[in-house]
Formats: C-alpha cells, sequence, structure tokens
C-alpha cells in the first residue's frame, strides 16, 4: 500500500494542542480571568502590607485602616478564586480530553483496516495520552498567568529598588536553562513510559484473545511471563521521571533559594543604608516571591511535558491521511464491476497483486479462488475501498469507486467476514448494525435468508436476547454476519469466506438460500470449498498475485492445480467434481 507521508511529530503535537485549546476556549478564557484576578490579587497584598507597616511605624492609626481593609478584601478574593479555579480547570481537562477521545477514535475506526498503530497503542493513546494532551489547556493557562503574575512582580521590584532587581536577575537565566531541560527529558521519558505501555497492553489483548487456548495449552505461567516483559520499561522508563522530578527539585530549590537570599541580602541592606523603608522590604519579600512563583512549578511543567509527549503521540496517528472521497452521490445502477490493472504491493514493496483485471457483469455471482496468500480478501476488500490499490482502477457502473462519497460507497456494496464483529446490545442490534431503524421483520427475513432465525429464536429473549447473553458457536455467529449482510440493500454483495465455519450441510443450505435472496445482486464470493465455487457464475483463479484464468467452476477443473487448491485447504469435496448447477 502507499506508505502515507510522516510529519514532524512535535509540529503535528504543537498543532493538535494548539486545536485542543481552541476547542475548548470559552471555559479556558473564564479560566485564566480567574487566574488573572488571583495574580492581580497577588501583587496587590505586598504593597498593602507596606502601606500597613510603614503606617504603624510613623504611628499613623488612620492610615492603617485602608491598607487593613483592602488586605482583608484581597484574601476574600484570592479564597474565592482559588475555590473556582480547581473546579473550572477540571471541567476544560475533561472537555478537551473528551474531544481529543473522540476525535482519535474516529480516525482510527475511518483508517482500518488501513490503521498503522497496534491494538495496545490504540488502547494506550486512548486511555493515558488524551487525557494528558486533554490537560494542556488548563496546564498552560496556569503557567502563562503564573509567568504573567511573576514579571508583574520583577517589574514591581524594579520600581521599589533596581538593586535588588539586578539581583534577583542573576539566577533567572540558569533557573529557565533548568526548566526548558526538564520538560525536554520529561517528554521524552513519559513518550517511553506510553511505548511500554502500549507493548504491554498489545500483548495483555493478544492472550485475553486467545486464553481458551493458553489455558488449554497448559502455558499459563509462561504466557504470563511474556505479557509482563514490558514491565522492566515501563519500570525504567517510571524511575527515570522520578528520577529527572528529584533531581530538578533540588536544582531549582538550592537555585532560587540562594537567588531569594541574594536580593532580601541587598533589600536588607538597603534598609540598613536609609536606600529603603521596613515596609518597602516587606513588599520586596512579597514580590520576591512572586517573582520566583513561575520558576517552582515542577508540577506544571511536568503537565505540559506529559501533555506534549501525549500530544505528539496522537498526533502521529491523526497524520495518517484518511481515504479522500469523491463527490458522485446516489449509486443507482445495476452493480456492474470492473478492476482495471489492479496493482498492490507490500509495505516492503513486493508485489501482492500484480497488474490484476476483472469483469463482473452485474447480477452475477464470481468466486475468487487461490490457496492461502493469493490475495482473494485483499482483492475483494478493494471493492469497498477496505483499502486502495497502489496503481490501477476500481469501477463500479463505470464510476471510479474512489469518486463516490464514502456513505454512496456503503450503501453501494456490503460485506459478510469470515469472523464477523457482532456490534450492538442484543441480537437483532447486531443484524441491524449498519441499517438503523431496520424493522423487525426485515431482520427476521435476513436472518431466514441466513438460516439464522430458528436457532435465534431458541435464544431466551428471541432477537431481544443481549448479545453477552446469547451462547453463540462460531458457525452461528457467521450466519449473524451474513444475515446482517443480507439486511443490507446494496448493489454488490461480497461474502469473504462468510460460510465457512458451517458443515457441509448446512453450508450447502445457507448457500442455496443465499443465492435465492440474492437473485438478480451482484455477489463476489471468497471460496475455499469446491461446492462454493460451484455454485457460482463464474471463478477467479489467483495464483502468485496474479490472475491465472476466469471461467466457469466446470471448466477450470480440469486444471490439476486448481484442484490442488482446494486440497490444500483439506476439503474433502476436491477428492470428486461437483456438478456445477445452473446459473440463478
Amino acid at each position: 500500500m502507499t506508505t502515507p507521508p510522516r510529519r514532524d511529530p512535535a509540529r503535528g503535537g504543537g498543532r493538535l494542542l494548539r486545536d485542543v485549546a481552541r476547542d475548548t476556549r470559552g471555559s479556558l478564557a473564564l479560566l485564566v480571568c480567574v487566574m488573572v484576578c488571583r495574580v492581580v490579587v497577588a501583587l496587590a497584598v505586598p504593597a498593602l502590607l507596606s502601606s500597613a507597616v510603614n503606617a504603624v511605624l510613623e504611628g499613623d492609626g488612620g492610615g492603617l485602616h485602608g491598607p487593613a481593609l483592602g488586605w482583608g478584601a484581597a484574601v476574600a478574593c484570592a479564597a474565592l478564586c482559588d475555590a473556582v479555579m480547581g473546579p473550572l480547570g477540571a471541567s476544560g481537562t475533561s472537555r478537551a480530553t473528551r474531544r481529543l477521545r473522540g476525535r482519535t477514535v474516529r480516525h482510527l475506526l475511518e483508517l482500518q483496516p488501513r490503521a498503522p498503530l497496534t491494538a495496545g497503542e490504540a488502547v494506550t493513546q486512548i486511555t493515558q495520552a488524551a487525557p494528558q494532551a486533554g490537560a494542556l489547556p488548563a496546564a498552560a493557562a496556569q503557567s502563562a498567568v503564573a509567568l504573567a503574575g511573576s514579571l508583574a512582580g520583577f517589574a514591581a521590584l524594579w520600581v521599589i529598588d533596581w538593586r535588588t532587581a539586578a539581583a534577583f536577575t542573576l539566577g533567572v537565566p540558569l533557573s529557565v536553562l533548568i526548566a526548558r531541560r526538564f520538560v525536554g527529558r520529561a517528554a521524552e521519558a513519559q513518550s517511553a513510559y506510553l511505548g511500554a505501555q502500549s507493548d504491554l497492553a498489545t500483548r495483555l489483548l493478544g492472550a485475553l484473545a486467545g486464553a481458551r487456548t493458553i489455558r488449554a495449552s497448559g502455558t499459563l505461567t509462561s504466557e504470563t511471563a511474556r505479557v509482563l516483559v514490558p514491565l522492566a520499561d515501563v519500570s525504567a522508563a517510571g524511575h527515570a521521571m522520578w528520577r529527572l522530578q528529584k533531581s530538578t527539585v533540588w536544582q531549582f530549590g538550592l537555585l532560587l533559594s540562594l537567588t531569594e537570599a541574594l536580593a532580601l541580602a541587598v533589600a536588607g541592606l538597603g534598609v540598613a543604608g536609609g536606600r529603603l523603608s521596613p515596609g518597602q522590604l516587606l513588599a520586596v519579600a512579597g514580590y520576591v516571591k512572586l517573582a520566583i512563583g513561575a520558576l517552582q512549578q515542577v508540577d506544571a511543567l511536568l503537565a505540559l511535558a506529559q501533555a506534549r509527549a501525549g500530544g505528539d503521540r496522537i498526533a502521529a496517528t491523526l497524520a495518517h491521511p484518511l481515504p479522500a472521497a469523491g463527490p458522485v452521490t446516489g449509486a443507482t445502477g445495476p452493480g456492474g464491476v470492473l478492476l482495471k490493472g489492479i496493482t498492490v504491493r507490500s509495505a516492503a514493496g513486493d508485489p501482492v497483486l500484480e497488474s490484476a483485471d476483472l469483469e463482473l457483469p452485474a447480477g452475477r455471482s464470481m468466486a475468487l479462488v487461490g490457496r492461502t496468500g493469493a490475495g482473494k480478501s485483499l482483492l475483494a476488500g478493494l471493492l469497498g475501498r477496505l483499502s486502495d490499490p497502489d496503481a490501477g482502477q476500481i469501477l463500479l457502473d463505470g464510476v471510479d469507486v474512489r469518486d463516490l462519497t464514502l456513505d454512496t460507497l456503503r450503501n453501494a456494496v456490503t460485506y459478510a467476514f469470515e469472523r464477523p464483529a457482532l456490534i450492538g446490545t442484543t441480537v437483532h442490534d447486531a443484524i441491524a448494525y449498519g441499517r438503523p431503524g431496520a424493522s423487525r421483520p426485515t431482520v427476521e427475513r435476513a436472518a431466514r435468508a441466513a438460516r439464522a432465525d430458528a436457532f435465534v429464536r431458541r435464544l431466551p429473549a428471541g432477537y431481544d436476547t443481549p448479545l453477552d447473553h446469547a451462547p453463540l458457536s462460531g458457525g452461528e455467529r457467521q450466519r449473524l454476519g451474513l444475515a446482517r449482510a443480507l439486511a443490507r440493500p446494496a448493489l454488490v454483495y461480497v461474502l469473504d469466506d462468510a460460510t465457512s465455519g458451517l458443515d457441509t450441510v448446512t453450508e450447502a443450505e445457507v448457500s442455496e438460500a443465499v443465492t435465492g435472496a440474492l437473485s438478480g445482486r451482484t455477489r463476489l464470493v471468497v471460496a475455499h470449498r469446491v461446492t462454493t465455487a460451484a455454485r457460482c457464475d463464474a471463478v477467479a483463479w489467483l495464483d502468485g498475485g496474479r490472475i491465472r484464468a476466469v471461467g466457469p467452476h466446470r471448466e477450470l477443473w480440469r486444471h490439476a492445480d486448481y484442484r490442488a487448491v482446494f486440497a490444500a485447504h483439506d476439503d474433502p469435496a476436491a477428492e470428486r467434481e461437483v456438478p456445477c448447477p445452473s446459473p440463478v
């Protein structure tokens, strides 16, 4: 397949995080207003205390009344702001996380089966990376407002005493350097942590899917050990993050303490020399504390680093382009299919299908036959754009499927798979999936055609039985998947080995019923059984990435290599010639 263009993750992550902030700008603006109010209060408090102290020292009792009232109001306002900031930040974070999760899930579902992620990576992005990236608006607002407050406090120092401000400035460049290095290294450590978590989740999901095999094989101990191998990497990444935080905290603590001590020493000398009043010294102490505040927020810096790591990871996923849809709507033709010069290459560049030409007239059925790996399912998936060819065209009634809107294509081409995933709450929902509002008679009619109605009615609540309480065999699930396809009125039905899980007798009954139900409809059937191929009007024989021959099953049966295809699938019917019924 065509390799999608890759983007610089950092740049893509930055754009994504800006989008997140834009999506939550309403609550973010309110949060910023409250934070600014809190900073204004913090800026006013040192000045008020300075005025009060100077009034006391000067013996001006009347001058103490105003600063005292102002200080009380400031304390009350600060308490109110602190009470409001928490809920506002949590609300914005949850909204941003919800948007990120929705966007990522939608993108992954639209990419399938092109999605470049393992199942574990997808789970990690939804459960961990998205919340971390979603915390960015609140964390960035907090850092920005804190920085603005620190700059205001720094400016106040210059107004009160330039010597104190100059002494304070000596520690700023090194503090900024430490903060910048911390964010970069923390983002790397967090990315490694998410990668290890992804590997662990992938292994666990695979093990859970094969739990019966593991139990039957008696390999629980070894499989548990295999699943937990990434724990060493998770631990290493976590310890790296803790070591980084520990080293940064003491570096910040030492540097900022020295900076604060130097600034206060200079201010104290100013008081001793008569340059500053005791009240101004108190104001300097308050503004120094405020100016240092932006550099003390290790937790905020860590949140920014985590948001960057999570955003970069999600951005790399969103960078994979979705299949572009065309403008043509409302396909209403008879369902003729034409494949011209179809070439598909593997990720390594080797041809999987090469220069394949195939014509399926409207209303006819064609079987795709070939050994395992011949490209049958891949070729069948091209028609509904489950993947796109590297070269060539797929035409539906003369229109390139890439020119159709995706909704039009989904309504025109429907699939039944070998291992269908049943989605929905009840059995009815599973059959009606993809056709919202399908009536019960429509669902029952499709189930009868797939020979599923009888066993569905034996379930505890019939069609209303919850799927997680419906004991279904593999063959029964397959028939429900087939019923789901039959419930949708389409131009072309692609049956990708959709009856392979049935015994020979049931498969014959289902095939005959489906043939009757789809009489006059175009069908493309991936076939592993002789009987399935024999029921189709024609057979396309795939061999070595090419279409070796197209013709009726009876004619192709004369070739020993063709007969050997079915023998390779251990089909007992391959031992004898199966009569080909008249086309329906």
